[in-house]
């Protein structure tokens, strides 16, 4: 039970209920999940199980895929649909053409400021619990990535687009930042994350119908990663943390036996030696 489980989280659900139901069917102490999915949205959840937690911040740190629809004319204090009303906006004509060209003005690097209403901590304390009594604080924007934006559809007060973005890319503001290019408010009023690396939501199971059989190793999971493999007396010295010389073109690579048990990840330094960041056994 060393793995990852793909969930398609059903809406109306925290991720956290989710992980909590797989503590409860699997009979399992450690459970975690690599990225939060907002209680309205729906789709791929990372779960990881044993072993595979330890791995976990490598998965949380993949690109994700999304597809939004945005509700022009209406700001909530949320930024989607279970928020309150905050502003109002006249709903402009739009062409397809224009949208398209609007989205792709957010690839690449830009900068976003976090919404209140998010886990991000501040002094320890969730940002949303701020919010939820009515304060709010300024918040530090931060690096995002997006690596590819489309138009799905275009409706006379909706927009529904796909994108790839970075870790850390709140996607409700997103949505916020779109409809300001256009000059009015908006919302997002559906929201599916459909992979995260090369995992795709067609490929997960609802919370309801997973099994054991569905459990992917840690080797599976971390397959996107280069790998050097290593065997006999190497092996011992891994799980000790022994730096290496190793003969790989990456400077972060998994170390794996020649039986697929993962190791550990280890990092170049600038004496050429690799040294353990992350014991993964």
């Amino acid at each position: 039970m060393d793995g990852f489980l793909l969930i398609d989280k059903p809406q109306g659900v925290t991720s956290r209920d989710v992980v909590d139901d797989i503590v409860k069917k699997f009979n399992m102490p450690k459970v975690g999940h690599t990225g939060s999915l907002d209680p309205f949205a729906t789709g791929l959840l990372v779960i990881t199980l044993g072993k595979g937690t330890k791995a976990g911040p490598y998965l949380e740190a993949l690109e994700k895929t999304y597809v939004a629809t945005l509700k022009l004319g209406t700001q909530t204090d949320s930024g989607d649909l279970t928020g309150k009303v905050i502003a109002t906006s006249e709903v402009f004509p739009l062409f397809d053409y224009y949208v398209q060209e609007t989205l792709e003005m957010f690839l690449g690097d830009t900068m976003q400021t976090p919404p209140m209403h998010s886990a991000l901590k501040v002094a320890g304390v969730p940002l949303y619990k701020l919010a939820h009594e009515g304060i709010s604080i300024p918040r530090e924007s931060r690096k995002i990535h997006v690596h590819e934006i489309k138009l799905n559809e275009l409706k006379t007060d909706e927009i529904t687009f796909t994108a790839t973005v970075s870790k850390g890319t709140y996607m409700r503001t997103l949505g916020e930042d779109i409809a300001k290019k256009f000059g009015m408010v908006g919302h997002l009023i559906s929201l599916r994350r459909t992979q995260v690396g090369s995992f795709s939501v067609n490929d997960s199971s609802r919370p309801e119908t997973i099994g054991v059989n569905q459990v992917r190793s840690v080797y599976e999971g971390l397959s996107f990663m280069p790998q050097v493999i290593i065997t006999g007396d190497l092996i011992k010295d891994v799980k000790d943390g022994k730096p290496q010389l190793l003969k790989a073109s990456d400077d972060t690579v998994l170390l794996v036996s020649d039986k697929q048990e993962v190791l550990a990840v280890y990092e170049k330094r600038e004496s050429g030696l690799y040294f353990s960041v992350r014991g993964l056994f």
